[in-house]
């Protein structure tokens, strides 16, 4: 039994999806088709989902939230939407074809176990799991289902990102030895531990997470406390890490060494400034987050090959030639952002289709493997293999 669940989870991390987007017009659709989803989480991100899902023809008919004023604004902007302090109770709620989960990342687990029992397709926000162990058993009950489950991360859907990949895989950067994913955004400050406004359910935020005295910081900011998080290591680098194994073809890194500190954010526990070291087969990558920085402000991934040199980045992406000195000025460039709407697409098309979506669990299960990984070396302080964790999981 041992062996089989380390088999598994080996093979699911390694597991990704390259396939090309698949695009369904909307015209294809008959006239009664419209989605009808409910919306688990109306904190910041899920609303925004929330706006962005019925500006592309879908329907909210119910929304869930353990803090009060959040589920109030969620039902501001989804005229006769039903409102649920429990999201097992808004899974029953006839009539409903899919959810976005867009909770804590400690509740993502059984928030989806939960959405797939009760026969809902989902659109998952990242990071998708909270732990290595977590994904392996959410791409197993995904895969007991026949349910549609697209994982939040919609670079896999985006025009300027997927041509960059063509030219990766075109071979015009050569031999690619060093990749450097960096995200930099001047916004550390003390967490706010101030009274919470209007009513929040405590121990139904906790969810699975271990007992602990109400601080509203823990809930506020949820992002930079362990129980709930991988703080940005996987908020961000899953995003990031994503695009690195997707461009250069490669599964989890096979070790990773990690350091951090909070600098500036008094009150986190997880780092907001950190560098990563990933080491895989044939390449290196270093993932780097100054959150009390803003040069360069955003995110940027930098492919060094023997051939030539890309950095993709808010505004598209430049591809250089090797040597540098010589060719100082890009010779193909792309200037685009990252739409979040084409990807809320490809799940609305696939929830009709029943093709497999642009980011599978697989896929998101690959992506978040390395930030995991790095979470482990940090905790521990010492280089992780892959192997290590996942005998050891």
């Amino acid at each position: 039994m041992e062996q089989d669940r380390r088999k598994f989870i080996s093979s699911s991390l390694g597991a990704a999806a390259f396939a090309a987007p698949l695009f369904i017009p909307r015209s294809a659709w008959g006239a009664n088709d419209t989605l009808s989803y409910g919306l688990i989480g109306s904190g910041g991100r899920g609303r925004y989902l929330n706006k962005m899902f019925q500006k592309l023809g879908a329907q909210c008919v119910a929304c869930s939230d353990v803090y009060e004023p959040y589920l109030q604004m969620a039902l501001t902007d989804s005229a006769g939407a039903k409102s649920y302090a429990d999201y097992r109770e808004l899974l029953q709620q006839a009539g409903l074809d899919a959810v976005i989960i867009a909770t804590p990342d400690h509740q993502h687990y059984p928030n989806l176990t939960a959405a797939l029992n009760a026969k809902k397709d989902v659109y998952l926000e990242k990071p998708m799991s909270h732990s290595l162990e977590e994904s392996a058993k959410m791409v197993a009950a995904v895969r007991k289902t026949k349910q549609i489950v697209q994982v939040g991360m919609q670079r896999r859907s985006a025009e300027p990102i997927l041509k960059g990949k063509q030219i990766v895989d075109s071979g015009a950067l050569g031999k690619i030895t060093m990749v450097k994913p960096q995200w930099n955004w001047n916004i550390a400050k003390e967490l706010n531990n101030n009274p919470l406004e209007g009513k929040l359910d405590w121990q139904r935020f906790l969810g699975p997470a271990r007992d602990h005295a109400l601080q509203p910081m823990r809930f506020r900011s949820w992002r930079y406390f362990w129980d709930y998080s991988g703080g940005n290591m996987t908020d961000q680098g899953t995003h990031l890490m994503d695009v690195v194994q997707w461009f250069t073809n490669s599964g989890p890194p096979v070790s990773a060494l990690s350091y951090g500190q909070v600098s500036k954010m008094a009150g986190s526990e997880t780092p907001d400034v950190f560098c990563a070291v990933f080491e895989y087969p044939s390449f290196m990558a270093t993932w780097t987050l100054n959150y009390c920085n803003s040069f360069d402000n955003g995110w940027s991934i930098q492919f060094q090959g023997d051939l030539g040199t890309m950095i993709i980045d808010e505004a598209g992406f430049r591809f250089w030639k090797e040597p540098w000195k010589d060719n100082r000025e890009p010779v193909q460039t792309l200037q685009a952002a990252v739409p979040i709407e084409s990807h809320i697409q490809n799940f609305l098309d696939c929830v009709k289709s029943r093709q497999e979506p642009n980011a599978t669990v697989e896929v998101g299960a690959s992506a978040v493997a390395a930030p995991h990984l790095a979470n482990v070396a940090f905790h521990q302080g010492r280089q992780v293999k892959m192997s290590e964790v996942v005998k050891g999981g």
